[in-house]
């Protein structure tokens, strides 16, 4: 009896091991099904008639991809595009403001920006991929099958869109060709690169830096943010908005002002504004001391990349350029635009040279430094020449401009370096 009692045992612990194991087995194989459904939804291509349908809200990991104008205003569907592009029509056809050619020119350059945007994700490649890899009429097939209401010039649009991105590369530091992430200003150079004297991390590093008077320190910049927050702003980027003479050439420029001059109300004890008071916080966080100079900050120390380039951009370079623009939009008895003049964001300082902040005289400057990165250091005067001359080398962001520097500007004037690398 007791064998039988001990056999009867051992079988059924055979039994729940078997069990278990093809239980561990189904949990494995529900867990590697979820995971491979999980990649075929995240891989999932997008098809050119969804691309081009205006409804179209095209989704990653779950979440709806939103793409802007003027970098800042953002739409998930092309169809959200259009009451917006009708809208602009509408508020400059005003007295003074714009003539019927006029409003027409500008519902057409905000429908392919919108366009090229939607298609030149900074979070998604796939709906490049879905055009450049369809034929031109291909394209206009999957146009013609569009049954939503468009505005004049959509199809037009596309196929320009198209074919401007057959033949060029977006050079930014997320580009998936190495070329296009080395050609970014973002791009950290090992050894360094000298310019006017000091060295920095890279081209972004002293583009960011040179916007800072040698003499201005972490306590001007506190001080200039506290009578920056104490300001109502409503009324003053009404005045900007209400001029076409001033909006529709400094579109970029006055959104991004109205993105981080907005406040945001906290429940206690008073609002603060939420841009601005983050550009504090991150300097607190950063553990800068009030005598620290801004510009030294962003050169080359003892270890390099103090500051990676992303936060060059979004804290340096994002806080100086709303103190040079606020400068620039404030009207001459302006309290405020004096106190940013005497901490010298009344223009670029380099050396003796005195630059306007939007002016051609600062754009050239990259120019000039490019001219070092790209003709005298020879590893990038090898990567920028082995780009076969047919490639434009291009630059897009969202639809995001620069004041300081202007996306067809900077395209032109990296198109310019090449073609400098290829004669040497």
């Amino acid at each position: 009896m007791k064998d039988s009692s001990q056999d009867k045992d051992r079988s059924q612990r055979k039994d729940r091991s078997q069990k278990n194991v093809s239980i561990c087995w189904l949990m494995v194989l529900l867990v590697l099904t979820v995971a491979s459904a999980s990649l075929r939804v995240c891989a999932e291509p997008i098809s050119l008639q969804a691309l081009v349908t205006p409804s179209t809200t095209l989704v990653k990991d779950g979440q709806p991809l939103t793409f802007a104008v003027h970098g800042f205003i953002e739409f998930h569907s092309l169809a959200e595009l259009f009451p917006y592009i009708e809208s602009q029509k509408q508020r400059w056809s005003v007295p003074g403001g714009l003539d019927e050619e006029q409003r027409r020119q500008l519902a057409g350059d905000l429908l392919r920006h919108g366009i090229e945007s939607r298609v030149i994700s900074m979070e998604d490649e796939r709906p490049l991929e879905t055009l450049v890899t369809h034929t031109g009429e291909e394209l206009r097939q999957a146009l013609a099958l569009v049954k939503e209401p468009v505005p004049p010039g959509y199809g037009e649009d596309f196929l320009a869109v198209q074919e401007k991105w057959k033949h060029s590369l977006n050079c930014w530091s997320a580009s998936p060709s190495i070329y296009g992430r080395v050609l970014s200003n973002w791009y950290p150079i090992e050894e360094g690169i000298q310019l006017y004297g000091e060295t920095y991390d890279s081209t972004e590093h002293f583009w960011q830096a040179v916007k800072y008077h040698p003499d201005v320190t972490v306590a001007d910049l506190t001080e200039l943010l506290g009578l920056l927050q104490q300001e109502d702003w409503g009324p003053w980027l009404a005045r900007l908005d209400s001029d076409p003479k001033i909006y529709l050439p400094n579109a970029y420029a006055v959104e991004f002002l109205r993105h981080n001059l907005a406040p945001t109300f906290a429940p206690n004890p008073a609002p603060k504004n939420g841009q601005l008071q983050w550009f504090r916080d991150e300097m607190g966080r950063q553990g800068l001391n009030a005598s620290d100079h801004a510009r030294a900050l962003q050169q080359r120390g003892a270890h390099p990349l103090r500051f990676s380039a992303f936060e060059e951009k979004v804290l340096w370079g994002d806080l100086a350029d709303v103190f040079h623009l606020v400068y620039r939009f404030s009207l001459p008895d302006d309290p405020l635009r004096k106190a940013l003049a005497a901490r010298h964001f009344d223009a670029v300082y380099l050396g003796e040279r005195r630059m306007g902040f939007i002016s051609e005289e600062f754009r050239s400057l990259m120019l000039e430094i490019w001219r070092v990165k790209y003709l005298q250091m020879a590893r990038f005067r090898e990567i920028i020449a082995a780009i076969p001359v047919e490639i434009r080398l291009s630059h897009f962001l969202n639809d995001g401009d620069s004041p300081d520097i202007p996306i067809p500007v900077y395209v032109d004037y990296l198109n310019q370096i090449r073609a400098l690398a290829l004669a040497r």
